[in-house]
């Protein structure tokens, strides 16, 4: 993963603050970010990024295969990988899921909350990142999938709880790799953590079961709640305590610098599992609805290019400074599809078309917004002065 940007001229810290760089190192990244003059070099981009990070939507669509040929062809796939369960979900599966979440939430920057909310304007900025993350980017996906998926019931539902689960991780890459405000990045990611454990379920029940008037929704609340609180809730909790204790412990230097690059290549590798785990078990479905799964892309593409380039015009129109306008765009069209991945398993199943969609979506998700940031370079050149 990419480093973390040097500090904006418009960055929300103020002048005397020193800046604390956004924790989202591998073991193996380059240390400094290209120069972007007239637009962002996709070949400099590439090479800020690790192996893994690099490749990653090809390293997703190796494992879909492998694990689909693996599935279809051996017996007993589904009976190994349930030999137990936490809550309804293969122990497994729980595992990759953890996995994914820890580092990610490890890496948020929540002593800065407070110190950044009292700067002089974000609450504006603030307020319409929570706008448009919890109430455009919800609803509009919503519409697509609906628009999109008329017909088929449970992918539709899978694409949907893509939409709501907002992202707390990928989006320090583009946010860096795009030279958006660090500290405001870290302060959208902290409050995203904490609004999906209280927004989700609520959220999640008015489009699924309100919206869409209960139409291949029919799990209970505490159901979608549980798996909330047990998929993001537990990884949360740690991630700060971790946070907190090591930090206390041994420094931040030393947490950024050993600590992070350790753990930080496990939220993809666990990525990487978890697919590999529901695709062998779902690859006769799979196989036999191949056309839908294809279809389930075409709203993930709307909402990605709806969501980036609206709020980006948006964010023009306000005169909002370049590297704040960069992160509101990256924040509001990314999505959390881990958490998306863990509530459709924990909700749905393991072997349901829910968790199908919502595994499809880091497929769509992560090529498209590595183009984003190549285009965005385009527009710094152009943006009003705030």
């Amino acid at each position: 993963m990419a480093s973390s940007p040097p500090p904006q001229k418009h960055s929300m810290a103020s002048p005397n603050d020193k800046p604390m760089a956004l924790d989202i190192a591998d073991a193996n990244e380059p240390p400094s970010h290209p120069s972007t003059t007239g637009g962002t070099k996709l070949q400099g981009l590439f090479k800020q990024l690790s192996v893994l990070d690099r490749y990653l939507y090809v390293w997703i669509f190796v494992v879909m295969v492998v694990s689909i040929v693996f599935g279809y062809y051996v017996k007993g796939v589904k009976k190994a990988f349930q030999v137990a369960e936490i809550a309804s979900v293969s122990l497994p599966i729980a595992i990759g899921l953890w996995v994914m979440m820890y580092p990610v939430l490890c890496k948020v920057q929540y002593e800065i909350l407070g110190r950044v909310l009292r700067q002089a304007g974000s609450v504006k900025t603030v307020s319409i990142s929570i706008v448009l993350n919890w109430i455009v980017g919800p609803a509009l996906m919503t519409g697509l999938a609906w628009a999109t998926l008329p017909d088929l019931p449970e992918f539709r539902t899978g694409v949907i709880l893509v939409g709501i689960a907002r992202c707390i991780a990928m989006v320090l890459i583009w946010n860096g790799l795009a030279n958006g405000d660090a500290d405001y990045c870290a302060i959208l990611v902290a409050i995203n953590s904490v609004l999906q454990i209280i927004l989700f379920t609520p959220v999640a029940l008015l489009y699924l079961k309100v919206v869409s008037r209960g139409k291949g929704f029919h799990v209970s609340s505490w159901t979608v709640a549980k798996s909330v609180l047990l998929f993001l809730g537990v990884p949360l909790v740690a991630g700060i305590v971790t946070r907190l204790i090591l930090i206390s412990a041994f420094g931040r230097r030393w947490y950024q610098s050993k600590f992070l690059p350790f753990i930080g290549p496990w939220a993809l590798i666990g990525l990487l599992y978890t697919i590999f785990v529901m695709f062998s078990i779902q690859a006769h479905q799979i196989v036999e609805n191949i056309g839908h799964v294809v279809r389930v892309a075409v709203p993930l593409l709307l909402y990605f290019g709806a969501v980036f380039f609206g709020s980006l015009f948006l964010c023009k129109w306000l005169k909002v400074p370049y590297p704040l306008a960069v992160t509101q765009c990256f924040t509001a069209a990314s999505n959390n599809f881990e958490l998306a991945i863990a509530v459709a398993v924990g909700s749905f199943g393991i072997d349901s078309k829910e968790a199908l969609a919502a595994t499809i979506g880091p497929l769509i998700e992560v090529p498209v917004l590595l183009l984003f940031v190549y285009i965005v370079g385009f527009f710094q050149k152009k943006w009003p002065v705030s």
